[in-house]
């Protein structure tokens, strides 16, 4: 049942029908949509959901809606980063950049509030020659995220651990500016029903007044003539129209008008007070959930700013180098460096950002772990094995379905593997290491992202 004061709050709000609203939570039809990865789905030698893909989401390239949900937690294709599961609605940040941003090229992006990381794949699939900062606040949530881009596999996305504050060290440095901002949640309560008992009038404008911070945190990173994406799950004035309104108040911004179809369902709001445009989700007229976003352009300035190039990061030295080439043909455009302990590899066209986001921010994943040196052998990581980099050198065993559930469960997979070090691939898609040795197997999956249900 939605709480009386939450249907109230919405009358007014244009585009909202009580009765098919209602309805549209009380005889909820399950929605699942998923996106399939750019980088792997040309590798794959099947490509998932034949079977039960319903129709493409009309908004975004690589996504699809399915007819029922599958059990993501048995496919080996999700493990392997070949798709994320993501709902529709938030997908349209894609159109928007399509319309917004229609040649990308070495774009600087960041994501303030990136857990679990379905907007940060995204931006990363779209800004394939870009850099990609996806940035999580609570630690917990930033684990989560971290997993969810190793599996993506590519290395333009870099993870921080920060509060938003601190990317104030880095004035006029992103082109693209992402705040889906921490919210009510009112536009996920058909698929989460704990956030009906938690919403509130009261929580409401808490989450307002934390939304203005984020954006107040932010705001200065971003380049003159950048672009600035506000996004919520939530159907509150409070926390989308009247947060536009406030920021082309206190911001050098222009809210963007993006182009919509009739047929999308998509409800094309203004704000009362600077007709700014917003663009907002219901379930009883889209195919998705609760979801609403707006764009701004942030006005020219005369500011260039001036970083330091001092770093935190060390680049591998020549002996260390020669021996991970070895074993690696990484492409002639990488560059490889030490972080904690382990050899990365990240392109050279995102070294020198790198360098200045590490002098100011805590970087929890920058690039592809490669692994370690013991003595002269090489002990090569997981992210290495989810990664688009080539892995020549080292041997490959293709399994069946049933072994590749047994990999993933941690379990000691009976695979004709050449001695020493194999990567375990599934319909092309490669999930992890095994270490072939005289009298045994050594499964390498980690331990912590094993399949735990039987």
């Amino acid at each position: 049942m939605l709480p009386i004061a939450f249907i109230e709050s919405l009358q007014g709000v244009k585009g909202f029908h009580r009765e098919s609203f209602i309805a549209a939570h009380e005889q909820h039809v399950p929605v699942t949509s998923i996106r399939f990865n750019p980088f792997k789905i040309k590798l794959l030698q099947q490509i998932p959901f034949e079977e039960i893909r319903l129709e493409k989401i009309p908004w975004t390239v690589d996504g699809w809606y399915l007819k029922e949900r599958p059990s993501f937690t048995f496919d080996p294709f999700l493990h392997g980063g070949a798709y994320y599961a993501q709902e529709a609605s938030s997908m349209f940040i894609e159109q928007i950049l399509q319309q917004t941003i229609p040649a990308p090229n070495q774009e600087m992006v960041l994501d303030i509030s990136a857990a679990p990381g379905g907007k940060a794949t995204l931006l990363s699939g779209y800004f394939k020659n870009g850099l990609v900062v996806a940035n999580e606040v609570i630690k917990l949530r930033a684990a989560i995220l971290t997993e969810n881009v190793i599996k993506w596999g590519a290395d333009n996305i870099v993870v921080t651990n920060n509060d938003p504050q601190h990317f104030q060290r880095l004035p006029h440095f992103f082109d693209v500016v992402l705040v889906d901002a921490p919210c009510s949640g009112s536009g996920l309560f058909r698929k989460d029903t704990d956030a009906i008992a938690e919403w509130s009038l009261v929580n409401v404008h808490t989450c307002s007044v934390k939304q203005q911070k984020i954006i107040r945190d932010t705001i200065s990173v971003l380049k003159p003539g950048g672009l600035f994406i506000y996004s919520t799950c939530s159907y509150s004035m409070e926390e989308d129209e009247a947060i536009v309104d406030w920021m082309v108040n206190e911001y050098a911004l222009e809210p963007v008008r993006i182009p919509l179809q009739p047929n999308w369902g998509i409800v094309e709001v203004q704000t009362l007070q600077h007709a700014a445009w917003g663009y907002r989700f219901f379930p009883d007229q889209v195919k998705g959930e609760g979801f609403f976003v707006a764009v701004f352009r942030k006005k020219q300035e005369n500011l260039i700013p001036e970083f330091r190039q001092e770093s935190s990061l060390t680049i591998a030295n020549h002996k260390d180098a020669a021996m991970i080439a070895e074993w690696l043909q990484l492409p002639e455009n990488y560059r490889i460096f030490l972080q904690e302990n382990a050899f990365r590899a990240i392109q050279s066209t995102h070294w020198q950002p790198l360098q200045q986001l590490s002098k100011h921010l805590y970087i929890k994943k920058a690039g592809i772990a490669l692994g370690n040196l013991k003595g002269k052998d090489f002990v090569p990581s997981h992210e290495l094995a989810l990664s688009l980099l080539p892995i020549t050198a080292m041997n490959n065993v293709n399994v069946d379905l049933d072994t590749a559930l047994q990999y993933l469960r941690k379990q000691l997979p009976n695979v004709p593997g050449t001695k020493g070090w194999n990567t375990i691939s599934y319909c092309g898609l490669r999930l992890g290491w095994i270490k072939v040795l005289p009298n045994r197997i050594n499964n390498y999956y980690p331990v912590e992202w094993r399949i735990l249900k039987d």
